[in-house]
């Protein structure tokens, strides 16, 4: 009895919501409408700190969890590293948090940072640096202690320098090994040039003659007040981490005797003296693996460039935007060529970015999948796109645009790199812009930028993978790989310790 109570309640309750499905709910999912996206972008002045010490600092209090999150970006980077010393960035940035600081040895400080329980971590990039510290809010005062020896006292240990060392040269023997850091490092070379300064890397020789008055200088010479910006977040007041931060940000000791003429003020612009490759393929031979990974690529453009948000619709559309793209549809769902295919069109910071597409397919199959690559790269610049896929794109982009900014360690963190790259100097509204500008884009447009951008002549095609295999192509769809971009080139691997080009393999 008590079952069959429970079974007529159980209707009771749930045929109201049945009632309410069949009557207010679409039979297809296309039917379905929601109101309009209500979100405003936060502001960054509402976070911006110019502290009085020098760095810019935006803070973000956050009390649901008792923890504080602090990242200092440094303008400094391997772009500023002299000829002969690459490596010098890298092995900076690594020691800063491993090598000792303050009155503490190596082991004593990475003691204190466990004592808090606290993470302390630093690196150096190709134009810029990063200390990040997180840690108990009820420890902070003793964590700011430690980040402050960090930025202005560290240590060097000699055989930390000895120990990082043996694991760089270590790590130059695998550079090789895998087939993807071959394609990442040898794409760089095809869309910056051999000559470019990202593409200086470190040797054996050059990381041999790293010496400890090396890395002090590097440091001394980047690593004050003016060259910070800050973002932090976490569990406290925002008046008195003010206070705590303009104490930590003041000036540093000076823990070894500099030449003040080090110090130059705001590091040298970066070069953007780019040679883009010329078209054609450019095949590394690496007989070992049974799949060739492919990045097909095209000069891009630069951030603030006004064609920006056309872009970024065109190349949604075309291959940005997941199992809805183009590229995706034709290579993977009905070829079956590739599981993951994807276009990118970063715009650069400094110089112009790189337009790629990318995928990876058997040995035999790649020259197939890259001629459906070109037909539809040509058929993005000849027809334009449809109204269902241009509004799809933008609904897509608009009702994603909130994860930028859900939680507060995104907001802090993007408005710092915001004040590091220079874009809130130069477009301050771009934040509170951006739905905007991406809703008024039209198929026009569209159409307009994938004329202007995607030149099929011009693709420098780089393919890693077996030579033969790749070169034989696949027997139903007969495509001459050496033909397709109008050239093809034996590209070498490099030595990975001096990284001079070795003879090709056969």
């Amino acid at each position: 009895m008590k079952i069959f109570s429970s079974l007529i309640l159980s209707v009771a309750l749930v045929a109201p919501f049945q009632i309410l499905h069949s009557a207010d709910i679409p039979d297809r999912p296309e039917k379905l409408s929601f109101p309009p996206l209500k979100y405003d972008a936060p502001v960054p002045d509402q976070y911006r700190v110019q502290l009085k010490s020098g760095p810019v600092a935006y803070i973000v209090p956050d009390h649901e969890r008792p923890l504080v999150n602090i990242t200092v970006y440094v303008r400094t980077g391997k772009y500023l590293e002299l000829a002969g010393k690459e490596g010098l960035a890298e092995l900076t940035g690594w020691l800063l948090t491993h090598g000792g600081a303050g009155t503490n040895s190596a082991s004593q400080f990475e003691e204190r940072v466990a004592f808090l329980g606290a993470q302390l971590e630093s690196s150096i990039g190709d134009t810029q640096g990063n200390v990040g510290l997180n840690l108990l809010s009820k420890d902070l005062d003793a964590g700011l202690g430690l980040l402050r020896d960090v930025l202005y006292a560290p240590r060097f240990q000699d055989d930390k320098i000895t120990l990082r060392k043996q694991q760089t040269l270590q790590a130059m023997k695998q550079r090789n090994d895998d087939s993807s850091a071959i394609e990442d490092r040898e794409a760089d070379f095809l869309a910056h040039g051999e000559k470019f300064w990202a593409n200086r890397y470190s040797t054996s020789n050059s990381i041999d003659s790293i010496t400890r008055r090396d890395l002090e200088e590097f440091h001394y010479q980047w690593f004050w007040p003016s060259n910070f910006v800050i973002a932090i977040t976490g569990d406290f007041e925002r008046d008195a981490m003010i206070a705590k931060l303009e104490k930590v940000f003041s000036s540093g000791p000076n823990v070894i005797a500099m030449d003040r003429e080090l110090r130059t003020g705001t590091p040298p612009p970066i070069p953007t003296n780019i040679v883009f490759a010329a078209p054609g393929v450019y095949l590394v031979n690496k007989p070992d693996v049974d799949q060739g990974r492919v990045s097909l690529m095209l000069p891009g453009i630069q951030r603030g460039n006004p064609d920006y948000y056309a872009v970024v619709i065109m190349n949604n559309i075309l291959g940005g935007g997941g199992f809805t793209s183009h590229l995706m549809n034709r290579i993977r769902s009905d070829e079956g060529l590739a599981y993951s295919v994807y276009s990118s069109f970063p715009p650069g910071v400094y110089y112009p970015g790189t337009f790629t597409i990318a995928f990876q397919s058997k040995s035999r199959t790649v020259a197939y999948a890259c001629a459906i690559a070109l037909e539809e790269t040509k058929r993005m610049s000849a027809q334009p796109v449809s109204d269902a896929e241009l509004n799809l794109s933008k609904k897509s982009i608009i009702e994603g645009f909130p994860n930028f900014f859900n939680t507060k360690e995104k907001i802090v963190e993007q408005f710092a790199m915001d004040e590091f790259t220079g874009r809130h100097a130069k477009d301050p509204q771009f934040w509170q812009n951006f739905r905007a500008n991406i809703q008024s884009v039209t198929k026009e447009d569209v159409l307009r930028v994938a004329k202007k951008y995607l030149t099929p002549d011009k693709f420098a095609v780089l393919v890693v993978g077996n030579q033969a295999d790749i070169l034989l192509g696949y027997p139903t769809h007969p495509v001459d790989l050496k033909t397709l971009f109008g050239s093809f080139h034996e590209w070498p691997l490099r030595d990975p310790m001096t990284m001079q080009p070795l003879a090709p393999q056969k």
